[in-house]
């Protein structure tokens, strides 16, 4: 052990480290979707157009040749349901064949595609039809998984069928941030059973469609739910309580068809109408994980004199392990951490960030098989617009410039060493220091 602390660390052989994004954060466009219009509504808290986003639909040849340079060999990313379906039932070729083009030239380059089909966006003809709220649309989820699939099964052997359906639910129907911005809790839970009805039908039908082989999965958020007073039973009961209405129940439910009353078998119309049996609807876990929550009742809350990042969020790398200990013991599979980043606008303690919570990863005794960094490219946050920075690839959103980052450089050189080692730390991570806010 060296004066600084740190023990260089590496992965097992066959551990991947990728990026994520999100189709409507990264592409632009004038789309017929529910995020244009709430921007149209005045509800982007930065006043910023999804439409701009990072120009990625023209630029992505760029995008995955500067991915290539990085030495990255994984990308997670999405369809836009808006660009390739603009009214109901009729596909673009045009859009799907920009689509397989991209697929095509990632693999070229190495780069092995881990596809998302719905990432909180949806068209506005679903929308306005009630989207996830009705049961009865699911079959239209179902359809757009069924061709896309068809046209992209041979490009494409790992899928994520539905992203983070907690935050969706719940910052859509709940809390009334996103659009449609309802808030009830009756609509939330009714969400919360269509969206976990629409998985494992997308489960069943990708299965169906390309065989055992292929993976397919849910990316799920997590984090940590914790009493401000661990000796306060109060403060006990409702973390507990949190986390079982926030990730538990849906982790049932999705992973294993384990329903309750707060994710119900609500069924699909005329595909499964009775609902699922128990089995098993994930090849492996997909996690998603940033933050830990501390807890005094129902609302959210940040622990005094804790790291955070811009956002406010607690940075708090043990807990990855913590909320993956806590999935696996329900549904024991490989292990995917298909987003983990932060809100750094200066780039001045993401090195940090990175470097420790993929050090509580290769530690652990855990089947990881994969981690994506949360994200390649600065992007529309959603709500926070383009004020949120969490990319390893500066964007300068009025010229599109991309620029490497200090942090893009480590994750790079992560990449190309299989680890972190002590060179890498000190020149990147060593001198970096956290904030530390909280109540």
């Amino acid at each position: 052990m060296k004066e600084h602390g740190f023990k260089p660390f590496y992965f097992k052989e066959g551990f991947g480290l990728g990026v994520a994004s999100a189709a409507t954060q990264i592409e632009g466009g004038e789309l017929d979707h529910s995020w244009n219009d709430w921007y149209r509504r005045g509800r982007i808290r930065d006043g910023s157009n999804p439409a701009r986003a990072n120009d990625h639909y023209r630029l992505w040849r760029e995008d995955a040749a500067l991915m290539r340079d990085l030495g990255i060999r994984h990308y997670r990313l999405g369809l836009e349901w808006a660009r390739i379906e603009k009214r109901e039932g009729e596909f673009d070729e045009e859009a799907i064949t920009h689509y397989r083009d991209e697929m095509l030239l990632l693999r070229k380059y190495g780069i092995r595609p881990l596809l998302t089909l719905h990432h909180f966006t949806n068209p506005r003809w679903f929308e306005d039809k009630g989207g996830f709220l009705n049961r009865e649309n699911i079959p239209s989820f179902l359809n757009f998984t069924e061709r896309m699939v068809t046209e992209l099964g041979d490009l494409v052997d790992e899928y994520i069928t539905i992203n983070e359906p907690n935050v969706y639910g719940t910052h859509s129907y709940m809390m009334g941030l996103w659009p449609p911005g309802r808030r009830s809790l009756g609509e939330t839970l009714r969400v919360f059973a269509n969206l976990a009805a629409a998985h494992i039908g997308a489960y069943e039908l990708i299965h169906r469609l390309r065989g055992p082989a292929v993976k397919v999965s849910f990316a799920h958020h997590l984090r940590v739910f914790a009493p401000e007073n661990p000796k306060n039973p109060k403060h006990r009961f409702f973390a507990r309580l949190t986390a079982y209405l926030f990730q538990e129940a849906l982790t049932g439910a999705m992973c294993r068809g384990r329903f309750s009353p707060v994710v119900r078998n609500s069924g699909i119309p005329g595909i499964a109408p009775r609902g699922y049996p128990r089995g098993r609807y994930c090849d492996f876990l997909a996690i998603n994980y940033y933050t830990r929550s501390t807890v005094t009742g129902l609302a959210d809350g940040v622990a005094r004199g804790v790291p955070v990042n811009d956002l406010g969020w607690e940075i708090y790398p043990e807990g990855l392990i913590q909320c993956v200990e806590n999935m696996y013991r329900q549904c024991p599979l490989p292990i995917y951490i298909t987003e983990n980043g932060t809100c750094d606008n200066s780039d001045s303690f993401r090195a940090r960030y990175i470097t420790e919570h993929l050090g509580e990863i290769a530690k652990s005794s855990l089947p990881f098989e994969r981690y994506y960094h949360w994200c390649f490219c600065d992007n529309f946050e959603w709500i926070e617009g383009e004020s949120a920075r969490f990319g390893i690839v500066h964007v300068d959103y009025e010229t599109q410039k991309r620029t490497v980052k200090e942090s893009g450089k480590l994750y790079s050189e992560i990449i190309r060493n299989n680890g972190v080692t002590e060179a890498a730390y000190l020149r990147y991570a060593a001198a970096q220091q956290y904030f530390y806010g909280g109540k």
